[in-house]
């Protein structure tokens, strides 16, 4: 990068793994372009190696495996304008290998296990977001995966879901009560007795009060709307669509919910569902709809993953042009 940016805005992307974040960060690379973001996976601040982690019996999900100084120090750093070396986590090896420059970027997204976990870190970001896959999902995602693919047994995936609980509990689900939005993705209320899970109910759940941040809704906001858009203007086969907008309460906390369980049979009539949301910070007629079109074959682009994420990059990016406005008027002042 020839210069460095006069304001770094940070953004924190949490889940457990297999999630759904690489295709959320996929979908951010869109709306702010790859050379403006630098994505940082806080799988590189493991202080204990594989081999260690075995030995003590200490997972990765448990914070004393990793470096939460190191992380803070080079966060802030980044959000200076300053460069750092990296450590780097080797994924293939299980080892920590020689540390990389990593030079300031107009976006920082760090995104792994616990963005949003150490106080110190959370006070640096300028935008969370978590993704929180219910366990019904989560389990029949694993199942499908391990043992179509993998060859695993059910019950050694289900040992190994089992066993990843108790740290996951305690260090990674808390931290939604942090994250300014959060995504779930729950099994569908469409289907009576579904065990596939290959339809879902995703929920956008919008904390109020959060600086800068308006939440989206259907047709009027802070009523609560409950739609089912199918007939002549959607193409919806089994077992359809069904929209949900209104205040709700988020763990305590008054928060705005926006909701979708079913899916879409064509991606170019969102375009429909898009002009009854509003607060969703496109900049033309439409936009929502082509960046779901620009990837098809992304994991939940035919129902409210895809849908409820590229709502959350548009914020992000509408959160980003503001505070990049606010230095620029801080520096003319």
């Amino acid at each position: 990068m020839s210069s460095k940016p006069k304001r770094v805005v940070v953004i924190g992307v949490a889940g457990d793994s297999g999630c759904g974040k690489s295709t959320f960060l996929r979908r951010l690379t869109d709306l702010f372009g790859e050379e403006f973001m630098t994505v940082i996976c806080l799988d590189d601040y493991h202080s204990l190696d594989r081999k260690q982690r075995k030995e003590t019996g200490i997972t990765a999900l448990d914070p004393r495996a990793n470096n939460f100084d190191l992380m803070y120090e080079q966060v802030k750093a980044l959000k200076e304008g300053k460069s750092i070396m990296k450590p780097i986590y080797n994924h293939e090896t299980g080892l920590l290998d020689p540390p990389e420059l990593v030079e300031p970027n107009k976006v920082i997204v760090i995104e792994g296990l616990h963005p949003i976990y150490d106080e110190r870190v959370r006070s640096l970001l300028d935008f969370s977001i978590y993704l929180d896959l219910s366990d019904e999902v989560k389990i029949a995602w694993k199942i499908q995966r391990d043992m179509a693919e993998r060859g695993h047994t059910l019950a050694d995936v289900m040992q190994a879901i089992e066993s990843r609980r108790p740290d996951f509990e305690a260090y990674i689900d808390p931290q939604k009560a942090h994250a300014d939005v959060v995504i779930q993705i729950l099994p569908t209320n469409l289907i009576a007795n579904d065990t596939e899970r290959k339809v879902l109910r995703v929920r956008l759940v919008q904390r109020s009060g959060v600086e800068g941040i308006e939440p989206a809704y259907l047709f009027d906001e802070g009523s609560t709307i409950s739609w089912i858009p199918c007939g002549t203007k959607l193409t919806c086969s089994y077992p359809g669509i069904k929209l949900f907008s209104g205040p709700d309460s988020w763990l305590g906390q008054p928060a705005s919910v926006l909701e979708i369980d079913g899916q879409f049979d064509r991606l170019e009539e969102m375009v429909y569902i898009e002009n009854h949301l509003s607060c969703i910070n496109t900049k033309f007629y439409g936009e929502l709809t082509q960046l779901l079109l620009k990837h098809p074959d992304y994991p939940g682009s035919n129902n409210g993953t895809g849908l409820l994420q590229i709502i959350v990059g548009l914020k992000m990016r509408a959160t980003f042009e503001r505070l990049i406005k606010e230095s620029e008027q801080l520096v003319a002042a």
